[in-house]
């Protein structure tokens, strides 16, 4: 059996907790903290993902208002123990070039695009994580043969759990958290063959 390397043990018996992500320069990129255990993105990222994640970034930041920053790639830290990094979040926080990861009160909404390994985390962990932290909009976007379908959720405060606003396929409109049109089938290439 193989040793586990130093830096995958945890600095304490309570185990990892969210600040101790910034000390793991040993780490994959993309590593998580759910419920003070670290996860990693083990498969590969599709390109369908990686090139859908792009066309979201791109649209959402030409739409933006001022006062809300786009960020990639970027971990919550919604307690001590959880730091989730969905694929984007929109933020009111001002932008600092050394911020590791943001507050759930500075996210207005938190997008992820689903692959294989990350579904059931996207799908139900992140989905009740991210509304007990208060954080308004959750979208998770699917790949339907290639398609995407975006799956809105809106936070209804005094129960801290989400509604579901909508699944959205071809266009997506919403009001909230600013005025926001996306031509969701024009995000990614259509698939040849």
């Amino acid at each position: 059996m193989t040793a586990l390397p130093d830096w995958m043990r945890p600095p304490r018996a309570e185990g990892w907790f969210a600040e101790d992500l910034d000390r793991l320069p040993e780490a994959p990129r993309h590593t998580e903290l759910i419920d003070g255990a670290l996860v990693f993105m083990m498969s590969p990222q599709r390109s369908w993902h990686g090139r859908l994640v792009t066309g979201l970034t791109v649209a959402l930041m030409a739409q933006a208002p001022v006062g809300i920053e786009v960020e990639r790639e970027m971990t919550i830290r919604l307690d001590d123990r959880n730091r989730p990094e969905p694929d984007l979040l929109l933020t009111t926080a001002p932008y600092d070039a050394d911020r590791t990861w943001y507050a759930p009160e500075d996210v207005q909404l938190v997008i992820e695009v689903v692959s294989p390994e990350s579904a059931h985390r996207d799908r139900t962990v992140k989905l009740h994580k991210y509304a007990e932290a208060g954080i308004p909009h959750y979208w998770r976007v699917e790949d339907e043969d290639g398609a995407p379908a975006a799956h809105v959720y809106e936070l209804d405060a005094p129960t801290r759990a989400y509604a579901p606003a909508g699944i959205f396929r071809g266009t997506l409109r919403r009001p909230v958290p600013f005025e926001i049109s996306l031509g969701l089938d024009t995000l990614t290439p259509p698939r040849s063959g």
